[in-house]
């Protein structure tokens, strides 16, 4: 519980075993007793944690109740608390207090939800370096370069008498220089950022039986696909996320590419070509036991454009087509065998991935990566506005006209930090979040 009342309810519902007046608890201590309910009957065994204002996560006055744990017990002291004046906290609400009572700024509080849903070590990491307030400080050095050039812009507007427009002009354009070229590191790092967020979108692609299932199951060491002799057995994609070497991938097993009459593997086939599209990664694997088909060769027209690794399936079998293949090398210098049956070659796999993308030399320790697109959104709306406060000055316009789009720059990263944001966008913020938090 948080707030003002919060002692008041702890009170009227447990029963300490050395009790205190509220005054003589510090804050950071933990007290044993038992919750009781209306009629002074036990309803468990528990320990309670005091934190009074401001030294608590919302900077409230905040109890917590550790108990047995169960069910029954669990919705009878939330009931208890309910009764004697709590209310059930919204989605987000404790750290939304936190950040309303000024002890986070809004970037730090999205960082909360990101460490909870993080999949992979890097992701966590790029996360815990938001709430310790890494991004927050470069954002603010950026505004405060911003902030020691607008001095001298308001003085040449305020007082045009004294001839100093040349020299503000020369520190505007500095300022815009520098500015830019850390805003767009900030936005050139979201590239990595969105990989380990979101994971390598990694589309399996190939023609029926040709062993895309196969390869998911021993991917994910499970059998997490239907695999037959029957040709077009997966209709629909499956999608799984997987962490690879510290990698994160977001698999999907697509639909057999090739020519059908069935309606509706005809829409599984659209569908396995429209992923394909929008894919970081193409996995396109064939059946090395067989000479290319006309739709392997569509196939490999489709993905000429793209990230490919070409993998040659049932090496167990006698092999037709190898690496030297003229066609495949077309496409792509990234060939691996593989028998997806006896799991032979899944590391060479995992290593040319590795290769492609090297996201272990990516240190999130000492680089700043946004990896959230809100973030990413604003940062360009922020170096759009560096440019025309740039075309502005250039073409000799009036102070008060450069101050207006500098404004709209600093205007911008408030938003980032939550300075200047709205209460719907802090809203749909903390409606992404579970309730506890």
């Amino acid at each position: 519980m948080s707030g003002d009342n919060c002692f008041e309810i702890l009170d009227k519902i447990f029963q300490a075993k050395n009790p205190q007046n509220i005054e003589n608890i510090k804050g950071y201590t933990i007290k044993y007793g038992n919750i009781i309910d209306n009629n002074k009957n036990i309803v468990d065994e528990v320990l309670v944690s005091y934190f009074k204002a401001p030294k608590s996560y919302t900077t409230e006055n905040m109890c917590e109740i550790n108990t047995h744990g169960g069910i029954v017990v669990l919705r009878k002291i939330l009931d208890l608390c309910l009764k004697n004046g709590a209310d059930m906290a919204e989605p987000g609400e404790f750290t939304k207090r936190a950040f309303l009572n000024g002890r986070i700024d809004l970037l730090q509080a999205e960082s909360v939800i990101d460490i909870i849903n993080s999949k992979s070590e890097k992701e966590a990491k790029t996360s815990i370096n938001q709430l310790e307030g890494h991004l927050s400080k470069k954002i603010h050095e950026i505004k405060q370069k911003i902030l020691d050039v607008m001095v001298n812009v308001e003085v040449a507007i305020d007082y045009p008498e004294y001839d100093v427009e040349d020299a503000t002009n020369e520190q505007i354009l500095n300022m815009l220089d520098s500015v830019e070229v850390d805003l767009k590191a900030l936005e050139n790092s979201f590239d990595n950022g969105k990989l380990i967020k979101e994971g390598i979108k990694t589309a399996i692609i190939g023609r029926p039986n040709a062993g895309k299932s196969s390869l998911l199951n021993a991917i994910l060491k499970e059998e997490r696909a239907i695999v037959t002799d029957i040709e077009g057995t997966t209709r629909d994609t499956i999608e799984e996320f997987v962490n690879i070497n510290g990698i994160p991938l977001n698999l999907i097993d697509t639909a057999g590419i090739r020519d059908t009459e069935n309606e509706v593997e005809k829409i599984g086939v659209k569908k396995s070509k429209e992923i394909a599209k929008s894919a970081d990664l193409i996995i396109a694997i064939f059946d090395s036991s067989k000479e290319l088909t006309s739709e392997d060769i569509e196939i490999l027209d489709f993905i000429k454009e793209k990230n490919v690794i070409i993998v040659l399936n049932k090496i167990d079998l006698k092999t037709i087509i190898d690496e030297k293949n003229e066609k495949l090398n077309e496409v792509s210098k990234n060939i691996i065998k593989i028998s997806a049956l006896n799991e032979t070659g899944i590391e060479e796999l995992y290593n040319c991935i590795s290769k492609m993308f090297n996201l272990n030399e990516i240190n999130v320790d000492n680089e700043i990566i946004i990896t959230n697109l809100r973030h990413k959104n604003l940062i360009s709306k922020a170096i759009e506005n560096v440019k025309k406060a740039r075309e502005t000055l250039e073409n000799s316009m009036p102070s008060d006209i450069i101050a207006i789009y500098i404004k709209d720059i600093l205007e911008v990263l408030g938003e980032i930090t939550g300075e200047e944001v709205t209460e719907n966008i802090i809203n749909e913020i903390f409606a992404k979040f579970c309730l506890g938090k």
